[in-house]
């Protein structure tokens, strides 16, 4: 399989000024250069995801790209766009967006008995120009792709051949009214403000939390996810840890290795 790389010569500075939204725009105005044989990179990203009001977005294709530059730190290469929140007034009745409040029974049988309340429209969330996937606490949303699980807890043990991924069972990301939780201002009342937006439910559920007890209970799933692009290209993708240093939870460790090569 080939794999386009693209090379710029202002990339590794851009992405040290990752903090800044929208560094990577332009980047692929450019026409992609041919490689006879793609390479696969192999590292860890590293993202505090904990804020409940922001995605993080990053782009597999960029960092690949800048993976030859030995300064390169690929975790500093995430977007962060804030969830809209402001109510807008809207006739288009295609735009779904908007902020979803929900009552969950967080004092008696737990976040699995819910009930809607209300909702009002917002503006569409804000993404890159190029980007793979996106992270949120517990829940990931792609950029078009769709994603199997794997049996496998070694990324380095997961088969490479076209006959394995055949075997695995896609998912798109589907459309969520109360699982991105954004507003938690009315918590105390089991009430809580969740963004409408698509996730993938297949990578979110690396991350579980789960309420009852208080304060939640998270439990990783260490297995390998296949990650495939609108393009064809195939990525692994492994939560390895939750925490931060300092005992944060969704403070999300990755490893990823992409492209694959499918042979």
């Amino acid at each position: 399989m080939t794999q386009t790389l693209y090379r710029w010569s202002i990339l590794p500075i851009a992405l040290l000024l990752a903090g800044c939204s929208g560094i990577f725009d332009g980047v692929y105005d450019e026409a992609p250069k041919e490689k006879e044989q793609q390479v696969t990179h192999s590292e860890q990203l590293y993202i505090d995801a904990s804020d409940w009001s922001k995605w993080y977005y990053i782009d597999l294709d960029a960092i690949t790209a800048a993976a030859d530059n030995t300064d390169f730190n690929p975790s500093a290469a995430w977007q962060s766009f804030d969830i809209p929140t402001e109510a807008i007034e809207t006739v288009d009745h295609t735009n779904r967006s908007g902020i979803y409040t929900y009552w969950f029974d967080v004092y008696g049988e737990g976040i699995g008995k819910k009930e809607y309340r209300s909702n009002v429209a917002t503006s569409p969330q804000e993404t890159p120009k190029s980007w793979t996937f996106a992270v949120h606490r517990n829940n990931v949303r792609t950029n078009g792709c769709a994603v199997a699980a794997t049996e496998y807890n070694n990324i380095n043990e997961v088969p490479l051949t076209k006959e394995f991924v055949s075997t695995l069972t896609f998912a798109a990301d589907e459309w969520s009214e109360n699982e991105v939780w954004c507003i938690q201002k009315e918590m105390l009342l089991g009430l809580i403000g969740c963004q409408g937006i698509t996730v993938n439910r297949t990578l979110s559920s690396w991350l579980r939390i789960d309420i009852p007890p208080m304060p939640p209970s998270f439990m990783l799933n260490s297995r390998v996810f296949i990650l495939r692009t609108p393009q064809g290209t195939y990525a692994a993708l492994q939560l390895a840890n939750y925490k931060s240093v300092t005992g944060t939870n969704c403070c999300l460790t990755i490893n990823y290795k992409y492209p694959l090569n499918i042979q």
